[in-house]
């Protein structure tokens, strides 16, 4: 069964990437939005952004973070991970940094957006969220790689939700 995922990541500069790991085929497909809807999104107001996103997280029972270099540095992606913990969603990370872009380039890994957040009790998240990182260095075999693993990720992670 094709589970309905929610995709965060950081818009700029990692959509292209998002959008190969998006349309792979693994999960529902109401969980993949086209690049016309991020684009529409993100233009909104804080609030408008806060309530897509809220709506969103209710239909879906885990959120994939997609982690490139600077992910966790975007205040929307915090945000989208807190919501999910907050609303006991299955969590994880897959690191994205090493798929091409548009132009073919590959980046360096970015840190861990999990580390820096903690859970109620006050340890961090990155104790409990997996984060998938690929051996491969080639871009086609990163992206066989995420594409073989993905569904057992988001099992895994629908499992462990709201135990942490």
């Amino acid at each position: 069964m094709k589970r309905q995922v929610f995709f965060s990541f950081q818009y700029m500069p990692d959509n292209w990437r998002a959008g190969m790991v998006r349309n792979m085929g693994k999960v529902d497909d109401s969980s993949t939005f086209s690049d016309n809807d991020w684009e529409q999104v993100r233009r909104k107001s804080n609030k408008d952004i806060e309530e897509w996103i809220e709506k969103q997280m209710k239909m879906r029972s885990c959120i994939v973070v997609l982690i490139g270099a600077t992910t966790s540095q975007s205040k929307w992606v915090k945000y989208e991970i807190e919501r999910a913990y907050y609303l006991n969603k299955g969590i994880v990370g897959i690191y994205i940094n090493k798929l091409e872009d548009v132009n073919g380039k590959q980046t360096y890994e970015g840190c861990d957006p999990f580390y820096s957040m903690t859970t109620y009790d006050g340890k961090r998240l990155s104790n409990f969220v997996e984060t998938f990182r690929s051996s491969y260095s080639s871009s086609k075999y990163v992206y066989n790689d995420i594409k073989n693993n993905l569904e057992g990720l988001i099992e895994r992670a629908i499992e462990k939700a709201g135990s942490y």
